[in-house]
């Protein structure tokens, strides 16, 4: 650890209109209550989209279909259906564009070296968004329309996802207050939405050591907020932030608390773990903070390899003295940290090129699990057939 003082080309990608687009087919399913049903228009195609691999970054590419089921005031979904991806209608007068009544998840699929597809804990993902749903005042899905709905919506865009290491296919899940509203009330209407696109590394280092500030003027989240669920607000109050620092070279910014101003949140869109020797220790999470699904994962990766995870307050001093320190994030899966910077004092972490041990253990362990290269022994995969 080292401690100093702190001083796109944009690739090309092949888009649905471009590739020759299947066409449509139906399937017809009952409605059944309050369930985001199977889709009802899809087609499975076998070919491969030839994209750009190389300089595939985390940026939307128009794929083939999107799924979409609507909830009235009844509290039933209509039947799920697939439709070609593109934009919705919406009066200006909705819930999620007037009072930012909306929740969003993100999964990914990955391909094996066999073609076949693999899906990782998407049944958190559902879980998380019932709980999300309540805090806004929000129907959601249940588990098993919830997977049914991811499952058929890779199915349909299947010739998307990357090959094996090249990639993955980054599916986004959207529940929306879209019925119009004036006064400050929850939507009569709810929209569930599945749209996926295929992507690369979140950041352009790829496994490579990103650089963070630490950022004490604005707070991501405070007690009693929403800072727990994964509502579409958390993510507009960081930007400002966000871009200050990207202009000044830095990955991402880390937050503090809200209260006192002294202990580890999270970054911008991932968690923060920080490694002295054999213990990783990590902010516990008590409402401000995301609880992630890879974090979860990560935290059950490094046990069963006999580290000592605390999950506990983390004061910033800490970060000073630390061995390695790493974000992780559906997203970012694990992303070792290089520096940080905190009111003008600059830390360095040391490892094979910025790359610490226990990051690199890690994310090799899990990453296999994603993609199929290892035994699933956690039984956390769903392969697609």
């Amino acid at each position: 650890m080292r401690m100093g003082s702190a001083t796109n080309k944009q690739p090309s990608f092949l888009t649905a209109a471009d590739a020759s687009s299947p066409t449509l087919h139906h399937k017809a399913h009952a409605t059944n209550g309050c369930q985001a049903c199977l889709p009802t228009n899809y087609m499975e195609t076998p070919e491969m989209v030839d994209l750009d691999r190389e300089n595939l970054g985390f940026t939307l590419v128009d794929t083939d279909f999107m799924y979409m089921a609507k909830c009235g005031p009844d509290g039933n979904f209509s039947e799920g259906e697939m439709l070609p991806f593109g934009p919705i209608a919406l009066s200006p007068s909705a819930g999620v564009l007037n009072y930012g009544q909306g929740l969003f998840e993100g999964l990914k699929a990955y391909r094996k070296t066999d073609g076949s597809i693999l899906l990782f804990r998407p049944e958190e993902n559902a879980r998380r968004m019932i709980i999300g749903a309540d805090r806004m005042c929000m129907p959601a899905p249940t588990v098993e329309q919830f997977m049914d709905a991811v499952k058929q919506t890779v199915l349909a865009n299947k010739r998307w996802v990357p090959p094996t290491g090249k990639g993955s296919l980054y599916i986004r899940p959207l529940l929306i207050g879209s019925g119009a509203i004036l006064g400050v009330a929850p939507a009569p209407e709810f929209t569930f939405v599945i749209y996926v696109s295929p992507v690369g590394n979140y950041f352009k280092e790829g496994l490579a050591p990103i650089k963070l500030i630490i950022e004490d003027n604005f707070h991501r989240a405070a007690p009693g907020g929403t800072g727990g669920v994964k509502t579409i607000g958390n993510y507009a109050s960081v930007l400002k932030a966000q871009r200050t620092a990207k202009e000044k070279g830095y990955s991402d910014v880390l937050y503090l608390d809200a209260v006192h101003s002294k202990y580890l949140e999270e970054a911008s869109a991932s968690n923060i773990f920080v490694v002295k020797g054999n213990t990783i220790s990590t902010p516990a999470i008590e409402g401000t903070i995301l609880p992630g699904i890879t974090r979860k994962s990560i935290i059950e990766v490094a046990e069963n390899k006999g580290y000592k995870v605390e999950e506990r307050l983390v004061s910033v001093d800490e970060l000073f003295v630390a061995d390695e320190v790493f974000c992780t994030g559906t997203a970012v899966v694990v992303s070792p940290v290089g520096s940080i910077t905190y009111q003008g004092k600059r830390v360095e972490y040391d490892g094979n090129h910025g790359v610490g041990v226990v990051s690199q253990q890690l994310y090799t362990s899990l990453t296999g699990i994603q993609m199929g290269l290892l035994e699933d022994r956690m039984g956390w995969t769903v392969q697609l057939n």
